[in-house]
């Protein structure tokens, strides 16, 4: 293992030291919490202050414009999170390697095309007519349905279901539990029952997507339901058909895209939004927390709220709904003068 200083480190970084130990001896990262003297933290909020300066840590990244009042040796950067994520990943243990191979326990297709490479894991299943690209590897238990094509160097996790027809680009990776092409949720009522309506499209994926565990993409009706190249998608997340999702964007845990629904690039979804069907939202548009979106969404705006608005808008709403307690008790007062100023009679006085 190679031996790291808070010197060697900071130069990693781009970082300036403040304080004495530049050359203290680092060994890993931590939390501010548990970080002892031969690990680095970060603080990247201004609310773990009071951690940091508690902290037992050798080094801890802080963001260039941070009072130096913490105390021990900091190293400041651009950014605390950022800084620390390429520290973590140069003490990260080396990722899994997986030899090149079918093993004896998967059923692959007579017909499938397997590129250089690729390594195909214990209990797996690979379809008719399947095109793996060179470096894939398919994970133990994991299903790729008939007609399926996947590119190079693609990471399916155990236990991943890829169904019939879909595409998926180079460098995407597949959490456990994931579901692709599943047929989309559409019935007709017809005769006093719920009839099928069926899903022949597909599902494409393009390059550098990362798809987290037990999220869901559903295929088209007709056409595709399409991921934009490097979009990241949290686990538990329910993507319906047809929808499109633009590039470069994130949508967090919990929410659920109805159908036919589009987002642009560079679109964010935090985590618990609801989108009703048919809605398009616009480029570099965010949408907050447990937010409900059933109209479109403008380019490069906020919304927020059960009811997202505009999130100035809803902020807004909300400070005078904290208010209204106060406020009926204010117009009760004033109903009350007016009522005395009536006289006798509580008329109210012209």
């Amino acid at each position: 293992m190679t031996a790291h200083t808070v010197h060697s480190l900071a130069r990693q970084v781009g970082g300036t030291i403040v304080g004495e130990g530049a050359g203290t001896a680092i060994t890993g990262v931590n939390d501010l919490r548990e970080a002892g003297p031969s690990e680095i933290s970060f603080l990247a909020n201004s609310k773990y202050e009071k951690l940091a300066r508690e902290s037992r840590a050798g080094a801890i990244l802080v963001s260039r414009d941070e009072a130096c009042q913490l105390g021990g040796t900091l190293i400041q950067v651009e950014s605390p999170s950022a800084a620390f994520a390429h520290i973590a990943q140069i003490f990260a243990p080396p990722p899994i390697q997986f030899e090149p191979g079918v093993h004896p326990s998967a059923v692959v297709a007579p017909d499938a095309h397997l590129g250089e490479g690729v390594s195909i894991q214990p209990n797996a299943v690979i379809g008719a007519k399947v095109r793996l690209g060179a470096g894939t590897v398919i994970g133990a238990g994991s299903v790729v349905g008939a007609e399926t094509t996947i590119g190079e160097h693609v990471l399916v996790h155990p236990l991943v279901s890829i169904r019939e027809r879909c595409v998926i680009g180079s460098r995407v990776i597949l959490h456990s539990g994931v579901v692709i092409g599943g047929d989309g949720f559409g019935y007709e009522f017809r005769d006093g029952r719920h009839v099928k309506i069926v899903h022949t499209g597909i599902v494409q994926i393009d390059d550098d997507v990362e798809i987290g565990a037990n999220s869901t993409v559903d295929r088209a009706r007709f056409g595709k339901t399409h991921i934009g190249a490097g979009a990241k998608i949290d686990n538990l997340v329910m993507i319906a058909h047809n929808v499109v999702i633009g590039p470069m964007s994130i949508v967090v845990a919990q929410t659920g895209i109805s159908g036919s629904t589009t987002l642009g690039r560079g679109v964010v979804l935090a985590g618990q939004v609801g989108l009703a069907g048919h809605i398009h939202v616009g480029d570099g548009a965010t949408v907050t927390a447990q937010s409900g979106i059933t109209k479109n969404v403008p380019a490069g705006v906020t919304f927020y709220g059960r009811h997202a608005r505009p999130i100035r808008e809803a902020l807004k709403i909300e400070v005078l709904e904290g208010r209204l307690p106060e406020l009926f008790e204010r117009l009760k007062a004033l109903e009350e003068k007016v009522r005395q100023l009536g006289g006798p009679s509580g008329e109210t006085p012209k």
